[in-house]
């Protein structure tokens, strides 16, 4: 349920996207580039046979990287422009916009409080550049295309799990594996009471339980296929998430007062 303070901020929030926002268009221009970079990628190897080995530790250290810019980034206020600036967008925001009450959004308008703005991924494109050459002048440039194609589609992956954590319920995020996890590890990560601290992967929780930050008491193949179950939450955590369910009234009633927590 909707609390009259979520529900102001969200009529807020719509009533200042540009009428000139098109929210297909925003993800369109997403994986227009997401897939256009990793088709060129491609086109670049030179018969690549073992080099594709890699995805699988390139996919852990970008795993590990999604986790540490949510929590260290997302979630903390670095008095940097661009770094504040994500905060603001997320913390202040997002957390607003979404709690554990209600995650859902009702029309493609709303595609804005969801999805980063497509340059973000032409950043984190740029970002990957620098380890993809040491690994293309160590080992060989096939590598470093390896390396560009995962931390690509390892971007494009965020992104569609996130939106699905936020569209209402059906029967794909219900039964897919690893959305229908991935929507409930995000479901608890919106409540005021957890977020700065649990639940900081948006793909597959991974880094959180090797990090110990995960709601969840089990092991990785049960955090990685988890789906909707409870059963398994941390008491302790349940408790917090509990105290501040619906809670608008507390002192931390509010994404900022609870990151000064």
């Amino acid at each position: 349920m909707m609390s009259e303070k979520q529900r102001k901020f969200r009529e807020e929030y719509k009533s200042q996207i540009s009428p000139l926002y098109n929210g297909l268009a925003h993800i369109l221009a997403i994986y227009g580039i997401g897939i256009a970079g990793i088709y060129y990628f491609l086109q670049q190897m030179n018969h690549a046979t073992w080099e594709w080995l890699l995805v699988v530790p390139i996919f852990f250290v970008a795993n590990l990287f999604e986790w540490f810019m949510h929590k260290y980034v997302m979630h903390r206020r670095i008095d940097v422009w661009g770094l504040r600036a994500i905060y603001h967008r997320h913390t202040i925001q997002h957390h607003q916009y979404f709690t554990d009450n209600e995650m859902t959004v009702d029309g493609n308008r709303e595609f804005r409080i969801i999805f980063f703005p497509p340059y973000a991924l032409l950043t984190f494109m740029a970002l990957s550049v620098p380890p993809a050459l040491a690994l293309g002048y160590l080992i060989n440039p096939n590598i470093g295309w390896v390396l560009m194609c995962t931390t690509t589609g390892q971007y494009l992956i965020y992104e569609t799990f996130h939106y699905c954590c936020h569209v209402h319920e059906n029967w794909f995020v219900r039964n897919m594996p690893f959305v229908n996890t991935i929507r409930r590890h995000h479901t608890a990560h919106h409540n005021l009471g957890i977020m700065m601290d649990k639940n900081m992967n948006l793909t597959f929780p991974i880094a959180d339980w090797f990090m110990n930050t995960s709601d969840l008491d089990r092991g990785l193949l049960g955090h990685i296929f988890n789906g909707y179950s409870t059963r398994h939450v941390n008491p302790e955590v349940e408790r917090i998430t509990r105290k501040y369910r619906l809670s608008d009234a507390s002192p931390a009633g509010h994404p900022e007062e609870a990151a000064r927590a």
